[in-house]
């Protein structure tokens, strides 16, 4: 518009808005009048971006003098219902299923199997269910619904970006779901960024949240990811939804898990497991199984252990190799495992165990594709380096747990009757777990429990001399 349109405007009456420019940071949200290198908030830097916002002017209120208040504690009558997906997998991570009036933002990489997975938690859901779609065609859905067997009747598709148009079918065809694929597609015809921008983002988020609310159907949003695997956007999106879940697996794998990062009405542990194959996502039921190794033949630097992924033990073979450095600085490579922490157990070998690994290459792997941050690996970690540094294989009908300390101890984990029963219901013969752990076990197991109190026996129990 010029600056003559704007004098004519104001001649014949029209208030003119005022719109200004500032920046806001990609990854944390904060705002700032100009532009600069370093987000103050983050640390990251070139994350800030241009925003246009109309100013308006605020309406003084009164204060209401009628609100009731409640007692903490008042109990209501009222039983939290929720609408089943008919996917166990997927229900365990939401808490038991969704909850009406809820808004969830699912995120994850490119081709990783979002709109597979919401696709077919659609189709399973006895309600009726409105699938928005800005990047897809019609066409492409009807196309992916056959593949996946999915029952084109039972869900009315949306190909729309207009938040406005969206708003007016959900108000329309009173869905009990509906999915938004994805929330950077979406645009508030009111704003004058471009779609996908901070602020349609978060603006068009907060008023899918309020029709949420106000007509009780479960809206799942779909967003992408930054190049480090974090949720696209602000931070205070994942703060106005109610549940956050990562959906993430390795790309040379089939495998994919499904994490909840947030959930205001459920468990934040929870982790659910999927195959991805020609017919679409298939549920885990033991997870053990797939991630234990198929060769039958020993082979040293192999060791099981057992981790706790939300409530369920997860049988896990981690797998090392090492070999001799031929250059100054050895290299420290690993997969599914923290690599500082290898880089702490390594140097405990060295120190407490008598294993000479600083001009040793050291390459760990956790099988499968899984990645596993918990500190009840340590001991199978350092038993995997020092079995095929020594070349003696370790006991193939041993599960081995527990975390390592800096003075080489062996230290106690949690629910250790979980990781016994599982490794007996697999058939293994014998555990290895700390000896502070002994008196939380209860119950009679009819597996061997031999406990270790150092590295240095523990690795004489795993080790076949």
């Amino acid at each position: 518009m010029t600056k003559l349109q704007l004098i004519s405007f104001a001649e014949q009456g029209y208030k003119l808005a005022k719109i200004r420019t500032k920046y806001i940071c990609s990854e944390c949200g904060y705002e700032t009048i100009k532009w600069i290198g370093k987000c103050p908030t983050c640390d990251n830097w070139n994350t800030f971006t241009e925003e246009l916002v109309e100013d308006k002017k605020r309406e003084v209120k009164k204060y209401i003098t009628n609100t009731e208040t409640f007692k903490l504690s008042y109990n209501s009558d009222e039983k939290e219902v929720r609408l089943k997906t008919n996917i166990e997998e997927f229900d365990r991570v939401l808490g038991g299923g969704l909850i009406a009036g809820s808004v969830i933002l699912l995120g994850g990489d490119p081709g990783i199997g979002k709109s597979t997975l919401v696709l077919q938690a659609a189709s399973k859901i006895n309600a009726p269910v409105l699938y928005v779609t800005g990047e897809e065609s019609l066409n492409q859905i009807s196309g992916r619904a056959k593949r996946l067997k999915v029952n084109p009747d039972s869900i009315s598709v949306l190909p729309e970006t207009n938040l406005d148009y969206i708003l007016s079918a959900i108000e329309k065809e009173d869905p009990k779901f509906v999915i938004i694929d994805s929330i950077q597609t979406i645009y508030k015809p009111d704003l004058q960024n471009a779609a996908g921008t901070i602020t349609q983002i978060r603006e068009s988020t907060s008023e899918l949240m309020k029709l949420a609310k106000t007509k009780g159907c479960s809206i799942i949003v779909v967003g992408h990811v930054t190049k480090d695997g974090m949720i696209a956007g602000p931070k205070v999106l994942e703060h106005i939804v109610d549940t956050v879940l990562q959906f993430e697996g390795e790309k040379n794998h089939s495998y994919r898990i499904l994490r909840s990062q947030k959930n205001r009405f459920g468990s934040t542990n929870e982790i659910g497991i999927f195959d991805m194959n020609e017919t679409g996502l298939e549920e885990v039921k033991n997870p053990s199984e797939i991630f234990l190794s198929s060769c039958e033949t020993e082979v040293t630097g192999s060791v099981i252990t057992c981790s706790i992924e939300g409530s369920r033990p997860i049988l896990l073979e981690v797998q090392a190799l090492v070999t001799p450095s031929a250059y100054g600085n050895p290299q420290r490579v690993t997969t599914g495992f923290d690599i500082r922490r290898l880089s702490i157990l390594l140097a405990v070998l060295e120190k407490r165990a008598g294993f000479r690994l600083s001009n040793q290459n050291v390459f760990l792997n956790i099988a499968g594709g899984i990645k596993i941050d918990e500190p009840a690996i340590d001991l199978a970690v350092c038993a995997a380096v020092a079995s095929n540094f020594k070349d003696k294989f370790a006991d193939s009908k041993a599960v081995v747990l527990g975390e390592v300390g800096l003075g080489g101890e062996v230290r106690s984990i949690s629910n250790i009757e979980k990781r016994i029963q599982e490794a007996e219901k697999l058939g293994f013969e014998k555990i290895i777990v700390p000896s502070s752990s002994l008196k939380s076990i209860k119950s009679k197991n009819k597996i061997k429990i031999i406990s270790s109190s150092d590295i240095s026996s523990a690795l004489n129990h795993i080790l076949k001399y």
